[in-house]
């Protein structure tokens, strides 16, 4: 077979798939394709601390008005871009027990998770863990 009759023949099939393996490199290519974020390389760092933090009882299928949380206060530090921190309130900062699943309990030490706003990384949550009782309602 002469070189001719390999490039000439079924040439539109070849057209084809040229014209969308391009198209599909362009699309793809676009795609991956991200805005450049901005970050300075000495971008400051600012830490903060709330004291006096109360520890909120959570469940998604129990009363928690009986639950008793002791301690109920904790400390927590938050750190962060300088902006961000500047501007954070103690009032967006929770600390939770998730006592789901949980239906009576003495003295039980349960990890304090600590929701904080996006752009704020926690630092460290003193004390790590409560104490909690719950008391089963009286029938």
């Amino acid at each position: 077979m002469p070189k001719r009759d390999w490039i000439t023949k079924d040439l539109t099939w070849k057209l084809f798939s040229l014209i969308l393996a391009v198209g599909l490199w362009i699309t793809i290519h676009n795609l991956r394709e991200t805005p450049e974020v901005a970050v300075t390389p000495f971008a400051t760092v600012s830490t903060v601390t709330f004291s006096n933090l109360p520890v909120l009882a959570l469940s998604a299928n129990a009363d928690v008005h009986s639950a008793q949380v002791v301690p109920n206060v904790v400390t927590v530090k938050l750190s962060g871009p300088s902006d961000v921190i500047a501007v954070l309130q103690s009032n967006k900062v929770h600390a939770i027990v998730n006592l789901t699943g949980i239906d009576t309990a003495t003295g039980s030490r349960l990890n304090v998770d600590i929701s904080a706003p996006p752009g704020a990384a926690l630092d460290t949550v003193d004390p790590p863990k409560v104490g909690v009782t719950i008391t089963p309602p009286a029938e």
